[in-house]
């Protein structure tokens, strides 16, 4: 007979932050990736004039960037708020972003993309013309993006499987989660109880609970019923002499 041993609470927890920080990454990446320049080139107006070099940022090529981006970071935060199934469908929304990004990126460095991002720049600046020669990609930013995007889907999907497991501020604040076994009678149980975010004052003596007292008959202001009559004592005997 096999025994299934459950993982440990640290073993949760630096699983938890491993794919946090993978998050981060991700994102951090994406955000910065989008204000680089990756495509440089020279765009030519009629007439005896010089070619304008044009610089092209992944911003301007890819607008979604950074947007994903902010969106990973959010996730990171719904991940921390939320639990049990929700969690799922925010590890599914972070898988999407990712997936989304790199399919951005590959459109977006396509030949055809770039000169016409170039020639599209150009011409809000220096009128009509046509972009001369190959435009010159700089690989750093586009890695940069899809390194990102790779890292928002791969650790979105590890929380879309793992999530449910992991803390969070949803079952570590919530005081009716468990009950607890004793109330704190000491100093010592008095930290135990904080440490694990029990509000170690329910229930306890003296919290402001009405106790039960016995009911007092007491006259009204303008109440114009007269009190009973007390009750007679028994007449004393007298013996005449």
């Amino acid at each position: 007979m096999t025994t299934v041993r459950t993982p440990s609470k640290t073993r949760v927890r630096r699983e938890y932050g491993v794919v946090t920080l993978a998050m981060i990454a991700g994102a951090a990446l994406m955000l910065a990736a989008s204000g680089r320049v990756w495509v440089t080139g020279s765009f030519s107006s009629p007439g005896p004039v010089a070619p304008v070099p044009v610089e092209v940022t992944g911003g301007e090529l890819a607008g979604a960037l950074s947007g994903l981006g902010w969106a990973g970071l959010a996730g990171i935060a719904g991940l921390y708020a939320t639990r049990a199934w929700a969690r799922r469908v925010v590890g599914a929304l972070i898988v999407l972003c990712g997936v989304f990004a790199l399919t951005t990126l590959w459109s977006a460095t396509r030949p055809d993309a770039l000169i016409g991002a170039i020639a599209d720049l150009a011409t809000d600046t220096a009128g009509t013309g046509e972009v001369v020669g190959t435009p010159d990609v700089h690989a750093l930013g586009p890695l940069m993006g899809a390194a990102g995007g790779l890292l928002l889907a791969l650790s979105g999907l590890v929380a879309l499987v793992r999530a449910p497991a992991w803390p969070g501020m949803g079952n570590r604040y919530d005081r009716d989660a468990a009950p607890r076994p004793h109330q704190a009678e000491t100093p010592a149980d008095l930290w135990r109880s904080l440490d694990a975010g029990d509000d170690p004052t329910l229930d306890a003596p003296g919290d402001g609970t009405p106790t039960a007292t016995a009911p007092v008959d007491r006259a009204e202001p303008g109440d114009d019923t007269e009190p009973a009559p007390p009750a007679d004592r028994p007449a004393e005997s007298k013996e005449n002499h």
